[in-house]
């Protein structure tokens, strides 16, 4: 069991993260079973997005929180902004280079292509252009990392600008100024190019830092919403959530009952979609950062699985499916056996995923406060 200091946890957002790793899991199985254009495939393909949706909500939650006490409590200079890099980069980095690596050497034991190579030491390797055909998970990273960069900056910039007296407002002005500019580069996408298919869609939209950021920044508002409208935000917390549910059930199901498929309806693809999921999963904020706490079993486990999850994320896909697929043919394999399969490889990937946390990602993060 991992050992750690869960006291100041809060159990409403460790089941967000524990969620989020589950659904991107998910996901990633269609690639174990036969593929098709049935029910089940689509559902595994819709989980596996809404997983990396809410992971982009929530860190933008979290960042949000952290850089507004921050900006508004303390003087905001280049070394405040160089701390909260710090500490945001000793939490991703150790991890995402050390499985950039494992992946390079994977890819050249299997001969698959590491063309732009050097782009994945930048993060750049989806930053305005589709996703290149390797470490293909990473591309959320990317979206995360810029993220981290932008925000700050662009606090620190408007700050010395303006000298503002009233630093919240000013963080909210500058929130809504990044989700403008980047709902704005979905829009400019949209008027420059034909999407038909969702395959399309995946590589060139849903996937690219310059069309995602302002998911991210959706998380970052609603980080400033719940400190300044801390009382509205608990006392309305069920009626959002209800509204997110409601949203979601449209965009899952009510695409296709309205007929709003890609071909017939691009622009809502392009500019709409994607927005639209990140409010949704925004609106269940209010309740799960309010749920401070649960001492059941199945909380104990949902705790695990947040702590290991970034590991997971990096290590379920590329790693363990990939090598796991190169010796088994499971398009071959029988609905049972592709059952067994699949249990073998989600045990694995836990197991991995919990010694690298506990002996390499969690060590690393402890240095924060100490180097």
């Amino acid at each position: 069991m991992v050992s750690s200091k869960n006291q100041n946890r809060i159990f409403g957002l460790d089941l967000m993260r524990a969620t989020a790793i589950l659904l991107v899991l998910a996901g990633h199985c269609a690639w174990i079973f036969p593929h098709g254009n049935n029910l089940f495939t689509a559902l595994l393909a819709l989980a596996g997005f809404l997983g990396v949706e809410i992971f982009f909500v929530l860190s933008g939650f979290l960042i949000g929180r952290i850089i507004y006490r921050q900006f508004t409590e303390n003087d905001f200079n280049l070394r405040a902004v160089f701390y909260f890099l710090k500490r945001r980069w000793y939490r991703t980095f150790p991890n995402y280079f050390l499985i950039l690596v494992v992946n390079i050497a994977i890819a050249f034991a299997l001969s698959v292509s590491t063309d732009g190579l050097w782009r994945y030491f930048f993060f750049l390797q989806n930053f305005a252009a589709p996703m290149l055909p390797f470490f293909t998970e990473s591309w959320s990273l990317s979206v995360e990392e810029f993220a981290y960069v932008i925000l700050p900056f662009a606090l620190l910039l408007f700050f010395l600008l303006l000298r503002p007296k009233d630093k919240s407002r000013q963080f909210l002005a500058v929130i809504l100024l990044l989700i403008f500019l980047f709902f704005i580069t979905k829009i400019f996408y949209h008027a420059q190019h034909q999407i038909t298919t969702i395959d399309q869609w995946n590589l060139a939209v849903k996937s690219v830092v310059i069309y995602r950021l302002d998911s991210i920044f959706i998380g970052v508002l609603a980080a400033w919403l719940s400190i300044r409208f801390n009382d509205y935000w608990r006392k309305t917390k069920f009626l959002w959530a209800f509204l997110g549910l409601s949203m979601i059930g449209f965009y899952t199901f009510g695409v296709g009952f309205f007929g709003l498929f890609i071909d017939q309806y691009p622009f809502f693809w392009n500019v709409v979609y994607l927005p639209l999921a990140s409010v949704s999963i925004a609106l269940f904020l209010p309740v799960l950062s309010g749920w401070q706490s649960s001492g059941t079993a199945v909380a104990k486990g949902v705790t695990f699985v947040s702590l290991i999850s970034y590991s997971i994320y990096l290590l379920h896909y590329g790693v363990v499916l990939q090598l796991m697929k190169h010796y088994v043919a499971t398009e071959t394999l029988s609905v049972m056996a592709a059952a067994v399969f699949t249990a073998i490889y989600l045990s694995v990937t836990v197991l991995l995923s919990w010694l690298l946390y506990r002996y390499y990602e969690k060590p690393m993060m402890d240095k924060r406060d100490v180097i």
